[in-house]
C-alpha cells in the first residue's frame, strides 16, 4: 500500500517531471502546429489567388460562352472590399469566406473603359485540406503526448529511485544506524551522486567521531577505576565520622558513574552477549524489586509466563527504570506484568519530550521538575535491551507520569 501510494503521490519528482514534459510537449505542438496552421493558410491564399486571377485573364481573353459566363461586372455582386481595392489598385484578390461552407477567392479588375470585371474559383476542397490538416495535427501531438507523458514518468523512475535511496539512507542515519550508506558512491557522476557521497561522507564522518568519544569515554572510566579503587579503600579506613559518612557517599556516587560508565562503553562497543535461557518473568521481576530496596506496586496483568531472556541484565534493566522513576518520577510508582510485558510507571510530570523525540541520552539531564541525572541510568536500559533482543519504549500517560515499556521475547 505505502508503495501503490508513494507511486500516484501528485507530489512526487516523477509527476513533476512528467507535467513538466507535458507542458513542453504542449508548447512545442502548440508552436508547431500554429507555425504549419499559418504556413500552409497562406500558401492555399496565393494559390487560390493565382488560380482565380488566371480564371479571370481566361475569362476576359476567351470567347467561349462559359468562360464569359463567370464573369462578374455589376460592383453589387460582387464582395464590397474586392470592389474597393479594385478601384484602389486597378486589380485585387480577396477571400471571401461569409459562406462557411463554400469559400472563394475572387479576383477583380479595373477595365480601360472604367467598368470592373470579376470572377472567383470555388476554394473548398483547400478548405477541407487544411481542416483535415489541422485535426490530424492536433490527434497526432495528443496520441503523441499521451506516449512522451508515461514513457517520461518511467525514465524519471530511475533518479527517483536514487533519490529516496538517499532518503532513506539519511533516515537510517538519524535513527543511530552510522554504518548505513547509500551505495551509490561513483555511479552516474551527477547532482544525485554528488549528494549521496555528500551523505556518505557524512555518515562517515559522524561515525568516526562518535566512535573517538565511545573511546573517550571508556579511557577516562579505565583511568578513573584504579585511583578510584585506592579512593574507595581509603575511605573505608577513615575514623566513623559525619564528615567520613559525607565522603564515602560521594566515593559511591563517584564508583557508580565509573561502573556505569565502563558498562556504556562495553554497549557501544558491542561485546556484550546475553546469556538466554527460560524464566517465569513473574519471579524475576519480584526478586529485582526486592534488591532495589525501593517501594514499588508490583501488579501481575495474567497467569505467569516463560520469557527467554538474560535475568542478570533484565534485572539490570529493571532496576534502572525502577529507580530512575522513584528518583525523578512521584510516587506510587507501578510495575505491571502481562505476559512478556513490564510496564513500570510513575505519577510525576513525565518524560521531557526531547527524550521521547530522540531516545535517552548519556549526560543529558531531565527536566528540572523531574530531579537531576547523569542521563545514563535509561541509556543503560535502553542499551541491555538490545543485548537481550527486548523492545524499551518511552511514554507519558494521559492522566500524568512517565511510562517505560519493556516488551520481552516470549520462550519458544
Amino acid at each position: 500500500m505505502s508503495t501503490l501510494r508513494a507511486l500516484f503521490h501528485w507530489r512526487s519528482l516523477r509527476w513533476k517531471i512528467a507535467v513538466l514534459v507535458a507542458v513542453a510537449c504542449c508548447g512545442i505542438a502548440l508552436t508547431v502546429g500554429l507555425l504549419v496552421h499559418r504556413s500552409t493558410y497562406e500558401r492555399s491564399m496565393n494559390d487560390g489567388a493565382a488560380k482565380a486571377y488566371t480564371a479571370l485573364s481566361t475569362a476576359l481573353t476567351s470567347d467561349s460562352p462559359d468562360a464569359t459566363d463567370s464573369l462578374v461586372h455589376n460592383p453589387q455582386e460582387m464582395p464590397p472590399a474586392l470592389a474597393r481595392s479594385v478601384r484602389a489598385h486597378g486589380e485585387a484578390a480577396l477571400y471571401d469566406e461569409s459562406n462557411r461552407y463554400q469559400p472563394r477567392m475572387w479576383a477583380g479588375r479595373l477595365l480601360s473603359d472604367g467598368s470592373m470585371a470579376a470572377t472567383f474559383v470555388d476554394m473548398t476542397p483547400d478548405q477541407l485540406s487544411r481542416n483535415a490538416l489541422d485535426r490530424h495535427m492536433w490527434q497526432y501531438s495528443l496520441l503523441a503526448l499521451a506516449v512522451v507523458v508515461p514513457l517520461s514518468a518511467l525514465a524519471a523512475e530511475l533518479p527517483n529511485r536514487r533519490l529516496r535511496r538517499v532518503a532513506w539512507t539519511a533516515r537510517r542515519i538519524a535513527a543511530g544506524d552510522l554504518a548505513a550508506r547509500t551505495e551509490m558512491r561513483g555511479r552516474g557522476g551527477d547532482e544525485i551522486a554528488e549528494i549521496s557521497d555528500t551523505v556518505d561522507s557524512m555518515a562517515d564522518s559522524l561515525r568516526g567521531r562518535l566512535r573517538s568519544e565511545q573511546r573517550f569515554t571508556a579511557d577516562v572510566a579505565h583511568e578513573l577505576r584504579t585511583p578510584l579503587m585506592g579512593l574507595v579503600t581509603s575511605a573505608e579506613l577513615l575514623p566513623d565520622s559525619e564528615a567520613t559518612d559525607l565522603v564515602r557517599d560521594r566515593v559511591r556516587v563517584l564508583r557508580t558513574l565509573v561502573e556505569d560508565l565502563l558498562e556504556i562503553s562495553r554497549l557501544d562497543a558491542g561485546v556484550e552477549r546475553a546469556e538466554l535461557r527460560p524464566v517465569v518473568l513473574a519471579d524475576v521481576v519480584r526478586d529485582s524489586l526486592a534488591r532495589t530496596g525501593v517501594d514499588a506496586r508490583l501488579v501481575f496483568g495474567g497467569a505467569p509466563v516463560v520469557a527467554e531472556t538474560d535475568p542478570r541484565r533484565l534485572d539490570r534493566i529493571l532496576a534502572n527504570l525502577v529507580i530512575n522513576a522513584h528518583r525523578h518520577g512521584s510516587p506510587p510508582v507501578e510495575v505491571t506484568v502481562d505476559g512478556t510485558t513490564v510496564v513500570v510507571r510513575d505519577h510525576g510530570s513525565g518524560f521531557p519530550g526531547s527524550l521521547l523525540a530522540e531516545g535517552p541520552q548519556r549526560f543529558r539531564t531531565s527536566t528540572a521538575d523531574r530531579g537531576r541525572g547523569h542521563g545514563l541510568g535509561l541509556t543503560i536500559a535502553s542499551g541491555q535491551a538490545q543485548v537481550i533482543g527486548a523492545s524499551l519504549t518511552f511514554s507519558n500517560a494521559a492522566d500524568g507520569g512517565a511510562v517505560a515499556t519493556l516488551r520481552l521475547p516470549s520462550a519458544g
